[in-house]
């Protein structure tokens, strides 16, 4: 594990040769359901010696209809992910979506994260890396993994070398992504480590509707062959009731299907380890 990461995950006890886990809603809806989120995984990833960050964007700013929910306030938003950090003892990430959001969150969070539309966006990027957080930058859907070095060369220009990269799959046609997993390998040999986002990458965007789509019970495929495939972290949205989540319950996973998840995700990084690494 990157030394920066051994530093955000300091107040943590955690087995070394796990994955991480970036996890949360898709957005804050209220104080009292995120919190209730990051209590309830917490003590799951506390149990299961697995390295947690809770995930959450104060403000959704790409949204397909003008109608969609994109938050409750931005500082009402910030404050609870700061009582989360502070509170719970777990580091936290959220999207940011310009140099002055950059500026903005900062201060109350520990990674900032690009979303993929973003990523080829220079002075958001720059901006980002300023502010001396660690960078989360989301692959494109429009590009290859290897060309996600020229993103993390502009953060690592400023001098942070705190940099992670997330694959959420590739636009196969107008409504639909897939996942080349090849890009973990790819994207790892830049220098950083991957993190591969399994909710993102089952969506299915640009419903005539105009509420994005997805195949949620996917999700544990996308998972099991992320860490197989050799991923450092995983990102995964989750919700007590994605029916009634305010944004992506479409491609959620329940929040109550988390823990068997990352049990069986253990077995299958320990089955790698012990292949990899024989006594």
């Amino acid at each position: 594990m990157k030394p920066f990461l051994n530093t955000l995950f300091q107040e943590q006890s955690y087995d070394q040769h796990s994955f991480f886990l970036m996890a949360g809603p898709c957005v804050v809806e209220s104080e009292k359901g995120a919190m209730d989120i990051a209590l309830t995984i917490s003590a799951w990833c506390q149990a299961l010696a697995i390295p947690y960050v809770f995930k959450a964007s104060y403000r959704k700013a790409n949204r397909t209809s003008a109608s969609s929910f994109t938050g409750i306030g931005d500082r009402k938003a910030l404050e609870i992910l700061q009582q989360i950090r502070t509170q719970i003892k777990v580091p936290v990430v959220t999207d940011i979506h310009t140099a002055e959001e950059a500026k903005l969150a900062a201060p109350y969070v520990d990674i900032l994260q690009i979303p993929a539309f973003l990523c080829r966006q220079t002075d958001l990027l720059l901006a980002a890396a300023e502010t001396g957080k660690i960078i989360n930058i989301k692959k494109g859907q429009f590009l290859s993994g290897p060309a996600m070095r020229f993103a993390v060369e502009k953060i690592t220009s400023t001098g942070n070398e705190k940099v992670l990269l997330t694959e959420r799959g590739t636009t196969f046609g107008y409504q639909d992504l897939v996942v080349d997993f090849r890009n973990i390998p790819w994207m790892q040999d830049i220098g950083v480590p991957v993190v591969m986002d399994v909710t993102h990458a089952l969506q299915q965007p640009n419903q005539s509707s105009g509420v994005t789509g997805g195949n949620p019970q996917l999700i544990g495929t996308l998972a099991k062959a992320a860490i197989a495939t050799g991923a450092d972290g995983l990102f995964i949205e989750t919700h007590p009731n994605p029916s009634l989540a305010k944004s992506d319950g479409a491609n959620m996973l329940p929040l109550d299907q988390l823990q068997p998840l990352l049990k069986e995700l253990i077995n299958i990084k320990k089955a790698i380890s012990i292949n990899v690494n024989p006594q």
